[in-house]
Order: structure tokens, then C-alpha cells, then sequence
């Protein structure tokens, strides 16, 4: 043992066999959704670049970071072969390193809508984007008037893949709570 181990009072030793039998495990459960993985904060601690790898290894082909900085280290990990969506939304000027890198960002609002629609004009292509409904949290997300003035003109989407819907549910770590159920009639 290290003598910086030895400091440290501890030792942490990451299982990624474990770690890809639990995905597996969530993945049959949540048949015939897509199961990914979310490596915010170096998937926790626990080593972003190697777990991605066992991950995608398994057949993991989704993962979410919160930051630009981590979807590109992700990047360079485990290539271009799973998709990487950035929960934090995109930071001033970093649009191009999006594209670049192939990372989807989650947008929140109209404006950043109309900005990443405005990029996809621009660059001549489709851009894949996440779209983040505010379903009662009432912390991040378009609103409800933003869906609707979306579905009343869907040119607004124009040149944007839409990869994903996605809402947070405030209590969802109490199953049984009734705003799960409402934040889910919102959602549909």
C-alpha cells in the first residue's frame, strides 16, 4: 500500500463488474425504454472514462454529464458510437464545440431553442437537441406556453432533431407522492 493511501484512511475499490450488472439489471427492468447512465462529477467519483467504457462495453449507448468540459472528456473516452447529452444546457459561445463533438445539449428555454435552430440554420445540418419540459418543478424547463407556441409552429423546430423529451420529477424519490402523478399528466 501507498504511503498516500495510507494517509487517505481509506481505500475505494470500484467494481465495474458490479457496476455493469446493475445496468444490465435497470436495463431489463426498464425494457423497452433505453436505459443510460449519467456520469456527472466523474461519474461520481468513481471514474467517468472507465465506467463509460465498461458501460458502452455492456451496450450502454446513452450517457449524461451536467458540463460541456465533462461531455468532452467523455468524448475522447469512449468515441462517437453512443450519444452524450449535456444536462446543463450550452455555455456562451460553445455551440461549435457541440457540434464538434457531437454532444447534445439539453435546452430549457425558448430563446436557447431559437439560438440552437439558429446554429442548425447556419451550419447547413441537423442538430440534435433535448428537450426539457418544466412539468411542475418549476426550476428549469420550457413552460407550458413555450410547448404550446412550439406545437402551434413547428417551423420553430426547424433543423433541430428533437433526441429527446425529457421532465424532472420533484418527489420522485417518494414513488407514491401525488406530484408525480401530476408532473406526469403534464408531461403527456
Amino acid at each position: 500500500m501507498s504511503a498516500q493511501a495510507m494517509r487517505a484512511g481509506a481505500i475505494l475499490t470500484i467494481d465495474l463488474e458490479a457496476i455493469v450488472s446493475n445496468w444490465r439489471l435497470l436495463s431489463k427492468l426498464a425494457e423497452p425504454a433505453e436505459c443510460a447512465a449519467v456520469m456527472k462529477a466523474d461519474a461520481y467519483g468513481l471514474g467517468a472514462p472507465e465506467v463509460a467504457a465498461a458501460l458502452q462495453a455492456a451496450g450502454c449507448k446513452a450517457f449524461f454529464v451536467a458540463h460541456l468540459e465533462e461531455g468532452l472528456d467523455l468524448r475522447e473516452a469512449i468515441g462517437f458510437s453512443s450519444r452524450v447529452v449535456v444536462l446543463n444546457g450550452t455555455p456562451p459561445g460553445a455551440k461549435n464545440e457541440f457540434l464538434r463533438s457531437v454532444l447534445i445539449p439539453v435546452v430549457d428555454t425558448a430563446r436557447e431553442l431559437a439560438a440552437w435552430r439558429s446554429r442548425a440554420c447556419e451550419a447547413g445540418r441537423g442538430v440534435p437537441v433535448a428537450l426539457h419540459l418544466d412539468t411542475g418543478m418549476s426550476r428549469l424547463g420550457l413552460s407550458p406556453g413555450d410547448v404550446a407556441m412550439l406545437v402551434d409552429d413547428p417551423a420553430l423546430m426547424e433543423g433541430l432533431s428533437v433526441e429527446l423529451i425529457m421532465s424532472h420529477l420533484a418527489c420522485a424519490n417518494e414513488p407514491t407522492h401525488r406530484a408525480n402523478q401530476s408532473q406526469r399528466r403534464e408531461f403527456a
